[in-house]
């Protein structure tokens, strides 16, 4: 029997920075500074806020104010961060046999459309063009 170590949280961090690195130069530049955080699950009050049946419901988050929203006379300028939950990352990743880091691209990706004010509908229409 083989035992194999469940990748860490800096492991998800390498591998999103690393997707980072694929996004095209044309959109990377309009992704400003936001933060890419990587925890365990979501904390209580997200999951509260989003109705989760389970922290596993949700693998990604994009928290701030989409650039469509943002204005140079906002007072105090949000800090937008995207989220990457480690453990639901995992759990799809073990259910569905897909490539890991494809998987982390995948959310990443997805929360920095959210970031560029796409919704799930749009984000889903994009991928359906994609294949």
């Amino acid at each position: 029997m083989t035992q194999r170590i469940p990748p860490t949280l800096a492991d998800i961090e390498a591998l999103a920075d690393t997707a980072l690195g694929t996004i095209p130069r044309r959109l990377e530049k309009h992704l400003g500074a936001v933060i890419i955080h990587v925890e365990e699950f979501p904390d209580r009050e997200t999951e509260e806020a989003m109705g989760l049946e389970s922290p596993f419901d949700i693998l990604g988050l994009y928290r701030g104010v989409a650039l469509p929203h943002k204005s140079v006379s906002d007072p105090r300028p949000n800090v937008d961060i995207i989220f990457l939950y480690r453990r639901p990352i995992l759990d799809y990743w073990c259910e569905t046999g897909e490539d890991l880091a494809h998987l982390v691209r995948h959310v990443l990706i997805h929360e920095i459309g959210h970031h560029f004010g796409f919704s799930d509908e749009d984000m889903e229409r994009i991928e359906a063009s994609q294949d």
